[in-house]
């Protein structure tokens, strides 16, 4: 499907204004835009700060709010501060109803940012579209996302899953052509996601082995024994940080050590260390792959800038891949709010993101168009090796089935990481 004609053209309009700052005069003073003050901006989010997701993805919105803060008190976004209200779902999608609608309906927010989870939020997009509300980079790499003539206020953030699943299997097969290469996914769009991308990749028949769970059962014997007797040699994995500790933890006490290739979301090691215990925990994930986009390199500028953030802004949190996460997306919403004018609105927010224009902080670039509201079309490789997670220099983008070799592209921080300044 695309989009009339007569849209695409508005879009494209509104986006230029957008990029130029020119929609300074876009809004009338007596304009009422639902969670815009002249001194403050309210967001929301829904994220599993209690349930089976928490220990992997409670501290995100965190260092979102920590980056909000930094920002705040450095003049915030063109005069406005960022208030940031996050509720707790406990990654169970009939809460997400729930404190989604509080948001919308009793906070007002300006726009839901980083929404986490395929089956907690995809219960509220028809909700959100209805509202008009901008529903902005939703914590997961589910195609769903990226359906703008459907939903034209929702975007991904995350390298969709079939990305992934792709890129993790091409590395696969260059480094071990031979392999036997196995799926254990989660039992819905993530996991199928994760397959198919594979399947792209080695083909249907090139699948030793595909296993499924789901996160109200926390035993994964069945599955991992039955990857181990098909003798798979290459385990790619769809599944969420807890999961993968288990996967891991399973193999290893069945005597059983594969190599494991893991989507980002289920691949930061110091999450990952913390299930598995720092007794077993970097011995059982030495030489492990995954796929990631955001900039998490020890010593990279952004890791500084992240780090400071974090000591003075979170506490001193664990310095996690979470925390990259959570100040990136916080970032790129900055960015948006400052690409949409002196006097935001819903439309001009959307139109910024549609402009192209936006940057972010990827290693590789932001992909979000008119017609596209994926933001990474492009993944590189990490390792874990002595007890360190770093891109080992491959990056690949993957488009219309291909899986091609790219060169990674930093995006470095620019004034001091607040953008409008």
């Amino acid at each position: 499907m695309h989009a009339p004609l007569k849209r695409t053209a508005l879009l494209a309009v509104t986006g230029a204004l957008a990029v130029s700052g020119l929609t300074a005069c876009s809004t009338p003073d007596d304009a009422e835009v639902p969670g815009v003050t002249k001194d403050k901006v309210t967001i929301g989010s829904h994220q599993p700060l209690t349930g089976p997701a928490a220990a992997g993805y409670a501290s995100i919105s965190a260092a979102t709010n920590a980056y909000f803060q930094y920002v705040n008190d450095n003049g915030g976004v063109k005069g406005r501060k960022i208030e940031y209200i996050v509720k707790d779902d406990g990654y169970n999608p009939a809460n997400t109803q729930t404190v989604v609608r509080q948001l919308v309906g009793e906070d007002k927010v300006f726009a839901i940012v980083n929404g986490l989870g395929t089956p907690t939020h995809s219960t509220v997009l028809d909700y959100l579209s209805q509202q008009n509300v901008p529903d902005l980079f939703v914590a997961s790499g589910s195609l769903t996302w990226n359906q703008p003539d459907k939903y034209p206020n929702t975007f991904g953030f995350n390298a969709d899953y079939v990305t992934e699943g792709a890129a993790l299997a091409k590395y696969a097969v260059e480094k071990n052509p031979e392999a036997k290469v196995c799926v254990f996914g989660q039992d819905d769009d993530f996991g199928e996601g994760i397959l198919s991308g594979v399947e792209s990749v080695v083909g249907a028949e090139g699948v030793t082995s595909a296993q499924t769970y789901s996160t109200s059962s926390e035993d994964v014997t069945a599955q991992i024994g039955a990857m181990k007797e098909a003798g798979c040699e290459v385990n790619i994995l769809g599944t969420i940080n807890g999961f993968t500790a288990r996967a891991i933890g399973t193999a290893a006490q069945l005597e059983w050590f594969p190599r494991w290739h893991v989507s980002s979301s289920g691949g930061d090691y110091p999450t990952l260390v913390g299930y598995l215990g720092e007794e077993v925990g970097p011995a059982l994930l030495e030489g492990m792959v995954s796929a990631n986009y955001l900039p998490f390199s020890p010593g990279g500028e952004w890791v500084t800038l992240f780090t400071e953030i974090n000591t003075k802004y979170n506490g001193g949190a664990p310095f996690t891949g979470n925390t990259v996460y959570g100040m990136s997306v916080g970032y790129l919403f900055a960015e948006a709010l400052a690409a949409a004018g002196q006097d935001p609105t819903r439309e001009s927010l959307i139109a910024a993101l549609e402009s192209g224009s936006l940057v972010g902080n990827g290693i590789v670039p932001l992909s979000y168009s008119a017609t596209d509201h994926s933001a990474f079309r492009s993944v590189g490789i990490t390792l874990v090796g002595k007890g360190v997670q770093d891109y080992e220099g491959t990056t690949y983008s993957v488009a219309d089935g291909a899986v091609t070799p790219v060169e990674a592209k930093p995006a470095p921080p620019v004034n001091g990481g607040i953008p409008g300044k």
